[in-house]
């Protein structure tokens, strides 16, 4: 594990997530440049790594001054320190602050194995349990079936489909955005409901 290691943020059963350093550079360019993680996001298109390094990270990095608790997290397995990805859980543009927003972006090798499902349920129950977090919320393409699950599994249930204007669409665009959420009090009952049937 890099110096990020002094920075854990959350542990999982499998998972280690932690905040990110300069030194991710080459992490985060990895990631982007797989058209397949990209497809739903730029069509497929790579991120520069000047971009990542002159804008993406230190946007990245900014969010641990900015919200105490909230921010951008590099995830690594734990068995082996591999980095697969990263999730997001923090207020989105004028959002209030008690309804972050959760995310995920993981390597192509890192899919279909329960990462995105373990990393995003420990996120909501750190979220409703140290942030007096109100809602949880979620978005992604129409489209994108595989993070709809994700959401799914995690607790969230759909709310609705919302279109946006786009200056470069990309394929799937004309079917429009969906957004999930989890309320606090939704929470507290599939926790007890899971409490009594253990």
């Amino acid at each position: 594990m890099n110096d990020g290691a002094m920075h854990v943020f959350l542990e999982t059963n499998r998972l280690v997530l932690r905040r990110f350093t300069l030194s991710d550079v080459d992490h985060l360019v990895g990631l982007d440049s797989d058209p397949d993680v990209m497809r739903f996001l730029t069509g497929g298109k790579p991120t520069t790594r000047e971009t990542v390094r002159d804008q993406m990270l230190p946007r990245l990095l900014s969010y641990y001054e900015r919200y105490p608790g909230y921010g951008f997290w590099a995830a690594e397995t734990k068995t082996t320190g591999e980095f697969i990805g990263w999730f997001h859980f923090r207020p989105d543009g004028g959002a209030p602050e008690d309804e972050p927003e959760l995310g995920y972006r993981l390597l192509k090798s890192a899919w279909g194995k329960g990462y995105g499902t373990e990393g995003s349920r420990a996120l909501i129950d750190k979220g409703f349990t140290e942030f007096a977090v109100r809602r949880v919320v979620a978005s992604t393409m129409a489209v994108n079936t595989a993070s709809r699950r994700v959401m799914e599994k995690s607790g969230l249930r759909y709310i609705r489909t919302f279109h946006q204007t786009f200056d470069e669409p990309i394929e799937g665009t004309e079917f429009g955005e969906v957004e999930y959420a989890l309320l606090r009090s939704e929470w507290e009952v599939a926790r007890a409901a899971a409490d009594v049937t253990r």
